[in-house]
């Protein structure tokens, strides 16, 4: 019986461990600023979580082997009280490695949430509510328009869907659109919003995902410096139709999105 464990433990483990070698299930290739940085941390924690599974594991199958029962009644059972010093080494390398890991993935972290986005960065805010995403731009004069939950209607989508107050001034040229529309090697500022439920603004290419919840404004940013169509999904379990919540980010080059952006509120007139 301890020989089918230590075959079937170091199976397991072996087996595991080559998909992740392999890349079998890995993330999609990177397409934002941040992507290159975040994927460096990704691969590094792995590698050194993997040393520590595959080396937990594998002493785990020699420990069942060697400490399997031998149908003798004549050893003897030792009991042992535990290492302190080995527990305080283990314990100590184990905080070592979770901090440093931390505080070298922090700057990642706080480059996109802590500092401030550049000062010529696209203001797109970010509406998550059941089950769609809405993205509104501040058109020319840089300034969003007033919205107010009496005049919300979910139902009709659009403007409506936002409760934008048409006689606000700010509002006139306020773009809402259910396409994200960015361009290429820009920073992008997000502000999150969800209208009643948490939700997750995920991209994966981006390698960007933050929850949004009601009544709050999550300001980050990120820069895409590829063009082309990438899901977005709601990360969030968000109620029975979560799993149609999903939208396009359309990232193109900067003279598309002038045209585009003028496009749309050329339509409002």
């Amino acid at each position: 019986m301890g020989l089918i464990l230590l075959v079937v433990i170091w199976l397991i483990t072996l087996v595991s461990t080559y998909f992740f070698i392999a890349k079998t299930w890995w993330l999609p290739a990177g397409a934002s600023a941040a992507a290159a940085s975040i994927d460096h941390h990704f691969t590094v924690s792995f590698i050194l979580m993997g040393i520590v599974f595959v080396a937990a594991q594998l002493a785990l199958g020699y420990l069942v082997w060697s400490y399997r029962d031998r149908g003798s009644s004549s050893s003897k059972v030792s009991y042992s009280h535990g290492n302190t010093t080995l527990e305080i080494v283990w314990t100590a390398l184990t905080t070592i490695l979770f901090v440093g890991m931390n505080l070298a993935s922090s700057s990642i972290w706080a480059s996109e949430r802590f500092r401030p986005a550049a000062s010529d960065s696209v203001q797109v805010e970010v509406t998550g509510m059941q089950f769609a995403w809405y993205f509104r731009y501040s058109g020319p004069d840089g300034k969003f328009g007033a919205t107010k939950p009496e005049l919300e209607d979910a139902s009709a989508g659009g403007e409506a869907a936002l409760g934008l107050d048409t006689k606000d001034p700010a509002s006139k040229d306020d773009v809402v659109s259910g396409v994200m529309v960015v361009p290429v090697n820009r920073e992008v500022e997000v502000i999150l919003r969800a209208h009643d439920v948490i939700h997750s603004f995920f991209i994966p290419e981006m390698r960007f995902k933050q929850d949004a919840g009601a009544g709050r404004a999550i300001h980050m940013h990120f820069t895409a410096i590829q063009t082309g169509d990438y899901e977005l999904l709601c990360a969030e379990l968000c109620g029975l139709g979560h799993y149609k919540m999903h939208g396009i980010v359309r990232v193109v080059t900067p003279e598309e999105f002038d045209k585009w952006l003028a496009a749309r509120e050329a339509e409002k007139q």
